[in-house]
């Protein structure tokens, strides 16, 4: 979740086309790139996270190139349609294909790909390892 927002709520959005920032690896020698657009929440992030650290037995270092900064709204159960936009229930970030979600580094290639293997069964698209070389 952000610190502070310009606006508390916002639109939706259109969620296609190729991604034209975070194309590239910058920090790590190793990253995860995804192939599809969808939003991914703050819950898949931290599970990719997780699963990630829990492989390399924090050996290496790890970069989350990702922030979910949109909020998502949502109004309650059985409420009647009509009376305006929902409360925020949560953050997303919108991923398109060809972004680059997490990038590792200090780790074989062997180590690092099934690290990103394991985190990519924590989120709700097709990613692909890549690697600088």
């Amino acid at each position: 979740m952000p610190k502070k927002t310009k606006y508390r709520k916002s639109h939706k959005g259109k969620r296609g086309g190729q991604a034209t920032r975070k194309t590239s690896l910058n920090f790590g020698s190793f990253g995860l790139m995804s192939l599809e657009s969808c939003w991914v929440n703050s819950r898949q992030i931290e599970a990719s996270r997780r699963a990630m650290t829990r492989y390399i037995q924090r050996g290496g270092k790890i970069w989350i190139r990702i922030f979910p900064d949109k909020p998502v709204t949502l109004k309650g159960g059985e409420i009647p349609m009509g009376k305006g936009k929902g409360s925020v229930d949560h953050y997303v970030v919108v991923v398109k294909p060809g972004m680059v979600l997490f990038e590792i580094e200090g780790v074989d290639e062997k180590t690092a790909k099934e690290a990103m293997s394991l985190a990519a069964y924590k989120l709700p698209i097709k990613c692909k390892f890549v690697s600088k070389n």
